[in-house]
């Protein structure tokens, strides 16, 4: 009895060892942004484009939001970029003719600069659970990139990934700050010199 004690003693013992050093590897990445950054990200550092930091030549930010908020920046497409943020009533993932008028122009200059490869984010507002408010930004990327699709914009440019309301724009708990938060933002993930 008192040996299989021991025994389940040291088990124990060697599980915390295990998790804390799990955790010190976790914080590890944390603490270094380039060691968490998203896999899509990975393939900028090496595209050889000439850009001003923190831009593509659309004028939009080439980071993704995640990246922006490690970084104590507020995840937000500069006014300059021709992709511009496409924006969804609350609860809902419907296009508005005013999206879909985003889109069409956001088409229009991808068109013209067949290089550029995008992701997009669906971000939602701070009211739901966290679970439900993935799902509606899943659901408000797929129905931006499924609208380009349908207008010529080839899959293999286009990408999806849900914020749900995790990465707010604004921080204020108001209607006005809230339609800001439920928005589809463009990233650029690849780009060549020249476009």
């Amino acid at each position: 009895m008192a040996n299989s004690r021991k025994l389940v003693g040291s088990g124990w013992f060697a599980l915390i060892i295990f998790t804390m050093i799990g955790c010190s590897t976790a914080n590890d990445n944390k603490a270094n942004p380039v060691a968490s950054k998203l896999p899509s990200q990975g393939s900028q550092a090496n595209s050889g484009a000439q850009k001003s930091p923190g831009q593509n030549p659309a004028g939009s930010q080439d980071k993704s939001s995640l990246d922006a908020l490690q970084r104590g920046e507020v995840p937000k497409t500069p006014a300059d970029s021709a992709l511009k943020e496409v924006y969804f009533e609350f609860d809902s993932y419907n296009l508005s003719t005013d999206a879909r008028a985003t889109l069409k122009n956001s088409a229009d200059w991808l068109k013209k600069n067949p290089t550029v490869r995008v992701e997009l984010e669906g971000h939602c507002d701070e009211r739901g659970t966290n679970e439900y408010n993935l799902a509606l930004g899943a659901k408000r990327a797929q129905a931006a990139k499924d609208y380009l699709l349908s207008l010529g914009i080839p899959a293999e440019r286009l990408s999806t990934t849900s914020y749900g309301e995790e990465v707010p724009v604004c921080r204020e708990h108001s209607e006005d700050c809230w339609a800001k938060n439920r928005r589809d933002r463009f990233v650029s993930v690849a780009g060549k010199p020249g476009v």
